[in-house]
């Protein structure tokens, strides 16, 4: 059975693959929705005052903070979700001893938080976090299963500046998936992040002076089966992550990964930053 997969422009592949799995009507809903052709606006009063688009946020850009917070639309009345490949405990284990070189006022991620974001909404209404399981739940089946390696660290925004440090991570496969959930988040006309994805895994946040770590290379890997949809609380002594779906990807053979490394080496060179 060949299963369409829509992607970000418009554009589907075909995945070759086993039978998906059936849907829910919840999900087969959303899917319904998503196929309609979108409504075109009326014509505007040119004589009418421009007023913005109540409850309607800038896209976010995390990284666009030289003139003050980016307004992310957030309130306390919405939820801040994303979704994720959660790292499994072993390679977190290994992730957590590379956090042992920090220094200074580095706050480290918990490795029992470490993942990789796939999509980021900064405001969501919880009315509709079933529609956001709804989506994860019909666009699982179309992705098989993922062979996450890990690679070099890194900062972001740059090493000059840096305010987080991060892994780059890698599977054939994963910007797919990402690109799928954006594209079905817009159009479900919510707001989701907009900077182009970039695999990694946050090891820690900076909060203060403090020195950078060299740059290390990992040999890490996992199968990840599934993906999640999380919500974030954001506490004075950092987030804390709330598990509101889990969704299988369609299963077939696991490419062996190579032997993971127990520990990281230094790299005479930092890897390429995301932007």
């Amino acid at each position: 059975m060949k299963v369409k997969v829509k992607k970000a422009g418009g554009q589907e592949k075909r995945a070759a693959g086993h039978p998906a799995p059936p849907v829910d009507a919840e999900a087969q809903a959303v899917l319904a929705r998503l196929a309609e052709p979108p409504l075109r606006p009326a014509p505007r009063d040119p004589a009418a005052p421009k007023r913005a688009a109540p409850g309607k946020p800038q896209q976010v850009r995390r990284g666009e903070r030289r003139s003050g917070p980016v307004d992310d639309g957030h309130t306390p009345d919405t939820y801040r979700l994303f979704y994720a490949l959660k790292v499994p405990r072993d390679v977190a284990g290994t992730l957590a001893q590379a956090q042992r070189h920090l220094k200074g006022n580095w706050r480290a991620v918990r490795p029992d938080q470490l993942h990789v974001t796939l999509a980021y909404l900064p405001a969501v209404p919880p009315q509709r976090v079933p529609e956001l399981r709804a989506l994860g739940q019909a666009l699982a089946p179309q992705f098989g299963t993922l062979d996450v390696r890990l690679r070099g660290t890194g900062y972001f925004p740059n090493e000059g500046s840096p305010r987080v440090w991060f892994v780059k991570a890698e599977a054939e496969g994963l910007t797919e998936l990402a690109e799928a959930l954006r594209a079905g988040i817009r159009d479900l006309g919510l707001p989701v992040e907009d900077l182009p994805f970039r695999a990694h895994v946050t090891l820690a946040r900076k909060k203060g002076p403090a020195p950078r770590v060299p740059p290390l290379i990992f040999g890490a890997a996992w199968h990840a089966g599934s993906f999640t949809l999380q919500r974030s609380l954001l506490q004075k002594t950092g987030p804390i992550y709330e598990q509101a779906g889990a969704f299988h990807l369609r299963d077939h053979p696991a490419t062996p990964p190579p032997a993971s490394e127990p520990a990281p080496h230094e790299s005479p060179r930092a890897p390429q930053e995301p932007t």
